[in-house]
């Protein structure tokens, strides 16, 4: 890995990605200390000790890197945009206009894109409303208000400069999508934990459980070693192409291999699952009601309800991310229309019944150990009332994130190094 990053310093068009990638995630770290306008940062200060922990509140500062607890113009997190994101893809399922611009290629991406944009501008403006009734909720009992002016104009301006804080970050994700390297959202995501992160060592070192000081780095370290392993195992399913005559020239005839990875999904179904399980405890705070109180304490990150529902979730988002990604009967076609074949399976639909049937074998243990990655870790936690920043959750999409990134640019570095033939 140190070489691969010592290499790509190297080459200018890589060195150019990653000095635009860091610059970006640069932004959004300095936007998460500019307070939203208006705000009583005397007041932010007094409340901060509701988002620390491991209720829902400390789960959703802890995705948006520490923003939400100083209510600043990137309170919102990328989050809105995720949750977009999962309502745009469960309804290509069921809606069939959807579903035909999915089957459209690049166009009808294009055209989902700005729809999930739309959704994740209402969905933002929504939940900044909240945000401001909820900082005042809980400055109510301090002498001090959060905003001076708690009128129309005061609060239409805060609500205003929250949603426009979430479009920046999603038009930055995107920016680092297109001109930087791996993926935006999730670097901004790994950005956001890995911002937590010093002061979550300062909090393990003062922790007073001795069993918990010492049994932390080893376990920590396990899982890192176990979510290495799995994300780069894989199942490599032989394939075989025939000979053709292209003109005068002879073609095929060669062996090779379809990598089918244990956990095709990645950290996809992990964020997706983290984004959902965080809607109904929010709503229940927001609410101030005693049934949505009940609610939120139900769904609280350190609960039982919590972990079973997410667990449940990362399951499904694994199997539907992986239909997603990787279409058997399409693969099937492929290699039927360019003479390959799988030795002992016939073309076509026999090939893509084989393929499922292997994905469908793979995506369950991958499905049961992203759960138990992001579950067993906080049930370790939660017993020695340790702080949420060693979640099996965010270790996961630390760990899952920076492979992710390493193998792009590992792909970059291969296309402008590869020797050819002749050497």
């Amino acid at each position: 890995m140190l070489a691969t990053l010592v290499n790509s310093f190297r080459i200018a068009e890589i060195r150019k990605k990653l000095a635009f990638t860091a610059a970006m995630l640069l932004i959004y770290r300095v936007g998460a200390y500019i307070p939203a306008p208006g705000i009583n940062i005397e007041a932010v200060e007094a409340i901060s000790q509701n988002f620390a922990g491991s209720n829902v509140l400390g789960f959703l500062n802890l995705f948006s890197g520490g923003s939400l607890q100083r209510f600043a113009i990137f309170a919102l997190g990328i989050m809105p945009y995720i949750t977009a994101s999962i309502i745009l893809q469960l309804m290509q399922v069921v809606v069939p206009s959807l579903e035909k611009l999915r089957k459209e290629g690049e166009v009808g991406q294009r055209k989902i894109t700005q729809y999930t944009r739309y959704l994740t501008v209402a969905l933002a403006f929504g939940q900044s409303i909240g945000y401001v009734f909820l900082f005042r909720s809980f400055a109510a009992s301090s002498a001090t208000p959060i905003v001076d002016d708690f009128g129309f104009s005061q609060v239409f301006v805060i609500v205003i400069t929250l949603t426009a804080g979430c479009v920046v970050l999603m038009w930055l994700g995107e920016l680092i999508t297109q001109r930087g390297i791996g993926n935006g959202i999730s670097l901004m995501i790994f950005a956001s934990i890995v911002s937590g992160l010093p002061n979550g060592i300062v909090l393990w070192w003062n922790n007073p459980d001795p069993v918990f000081k010492v049994l932390m780095p080893f376990l920590a370290i396990g899982i890192i070693v176990a979510i290495v392993f799995i994300q780069e195992g894989q199942r490599r399913i032989p394939v075989q192409y025939a000979k053709r005559v292209i003109g005068r020239r002879m073609q095929g005839g060669t062996s090779t291999y379809l990598p089918l990875r244990v956990n095709m999904a990645g950290v996809i179904p992990v964020i997706f699952a983290a984004s959902l399980m965080a809607f109904p405890p929010t709503i229940g705070t927001l609410i101030q009601q005693p049934w949505a109180a009940d609610v939120a304490a139900f769904f609280n990150p350190a609960g039982a309800g919590y972990l079973i529902g997410e667990v449940l979730l990362i399951i499904l988002f694994t199997y539907f991310y992986t239909a997603v990604t990787f279409n058997p009967v399409e693969q099937a076609d492929n290699l039927k229309k360019y003479g390959g074949f799988i030795p002992g399976v016939r073309p076509g639909r026999p090939t893509a019944e084989f393929l499922d049937r292997i994905l469908a074998r793979l995506t369950f243990p991958g499905a049961l150990y992203l759960g138990a990655v992001a579950a067993l870790p906080t049930i370790l936690i939660n017993q020695t009332s340790a702080n949420f920043f060693f979640g099996g959750t965010s270790i996961l999409i630390v760990v899952g994130v920076a492979l992710d990134t390493m193998k792009q640019l590992e792909a970059q570095l291969m296309m402008r190094n590869y020797e050819g033939f002749l050497k």
